[in-house]
């Protein structure tokens, strides 16, 4: 199912989403989702080039939404971007998706610094940062639904992903304590762990590859950005504004909770 076969969700429609990591795979296919349903849509790349892909993007399919360049592992860069928003969209977000991240696999006896470092900067930190700077325009307009996109290793492990697994399971304690921070503001703070999702990274997998991964899922098939993007749109909607702190598993049955 795309984006615009969801129907449309109520609550969505007028608000400012801010979705990082969105030039490709699940963060493009959120911030499609979210603009499909009628909110303004500011998505993130760290290049400017990636960050012109996505406005011709929302060009391309007549959506309301740009493109911004953000290092999120920069505090003046996230503070020129929510300064930038502010100018051009006149507000500041209602919705965050935070989704950029990135992976430096490793053994932890082989796993340089660096790689650990990286990976926690990236995938954890940042959404302290950005999170963070999102959160006072929340507060003040009293409504925000902030989704920390996670992942099944957060909850299963695996092996050579020390530092990106442990990255994606403080997102979820993150998730959870903020929530009980900011309930009482009408703000929501979910997670969503994707499993093996179709992206540019399994579709180079040879096929005895992608059978090994299937053989694993109890639904034999690995998912799209699609379904990912579908369990944002309920959690950000007026549907999901009682949940709150809870992990979204989407992966097939792979793990369950």
């Amino acid at each position: 199912m795309n984006s615009s076969q969801l129907g449309e969700w109520p609550g969505i429609r007028g608000q400012l989403a801010l979705v990082t990591g969105a030039s490709r795979g699940i963060g493009q296919a959120i911030a499609a989702a979210l603009a499909a349903q009628g909110a303004a849509v500011v998505g993130t790349a760290t290049t400017l080039d990636g960050a012109e892909r996505i406005t011709a993007n929302f060009r391309a399919n007549g959506a309301r939404g740009r493109g911004a360049q953000l290092d999120v592992r920069s505090d003046s860069s996230v503070e020129a971007l929510l300064s930038d928003i502010a100018d051009h969209e006149g507000s500041l977000p209602t919705i965050l998706v935070n989704n950029a991240g990135i992976t430096r696999d490793n053994l932890l006896l082989r796993m340089k610094t660096e790689e650990w470092e990286d990976v926690v900067s990236t995938n954890l930190t940042a959404i302290y940062r950005v999170t963070k700077a999102c959160l006072r325009g929340m507060m003040k307009a009293r409504r925000g639904r902030i989704v920390n996109i996670s992942s099944v290793v957060a909850l299963s492990g695996n092996p050579g992903q020390a530092n990106y697994s442990a990255a994606k399971a403080g997102m979820i304690g993150f998730a959870k304590s903020l929530a009980r921070e900011v309930a009482s503001r009408r703000i929501t703070v979910n997670t969503v762990a994707p499993g093996f999702i179709e992206t540019d990274m399994t579709r180079a997998l040879d096929e005895q590859q992608v059978a090994t991964l299937r053989d694993q899922i109890p639904s034999g098939e690995l998912g799209s950005v699609h379904d990912v993007a579908a369990a944002v749109v309920y959690l950000v909607s007026d549907a999901g504004a009682y949940v709150t702190g809870e992990t979204i598993n989407v992966n097939g049955g792979l793990y369950m909770q």
